[in-house]
């Protein structure tokens, strides 16, 4: 399953299989898809990444975010909106601060490259079994 952040991309958890020497492994990793305006992204560069069709994509979930912080849903899309909105006026101005998500990772902007660089803590928490091959292809 996959999350839609309006106006910044799409988090979800793929399934790759890798070949060993005995055998084919499937780790799940992290991958961030991002969908922001391209006029914000003047002379950046930034990594293509293809959803696999299979994985269902749902809308950030205001209400359950609501639960985690005490504040009407309506405020927390506000909150979300307003900071996505403020982030791609710094990218378009040149100045790309990085871009702090919880226990997931951070989006960042380095010698014009503009990536998603996941917390080991959060690979290892999708993959239990092959944690070092997944931190690998991560």
């Amino acid at each position: 399953q996959g999350v839609l952040v309006p106006g910044l991309g799409t988090f979800a958890v793929v399934h790759e299989p890798i070949n060993g020497t005995e055998e084919v492994y499937v780790v799940r990793r992290p991958v961030f898809q991002l969908d922001i305006d391209m006029s914000c992204l003047r002379e950046l560069v930034f990594p293509t990444v293809v959803m696999p069709g299979d994985i269902e994509i749902m809308p950030l979930d205001y209400w359950w975010l609501s639960q985690t912080n005490s504040l009407p849903p309506d405020v927390v899309r506000g909150c979300v909106e307003e900071t996505v909105l403020l982030y791609s006026f710094q990218l378009r101005d040149r100045q790309p601060p990085a871009f702090a998500f919880d226990n997931i990772g951070i989006l960042s902007c380095q010698d014009n490259v503009l990536c998603m660089q996941f917390h080991c803590s959060c690979i290892a928490g999708l993959e239990s079994r092959d944690t070092w091959v997944a931190l690998l292809l991560t």
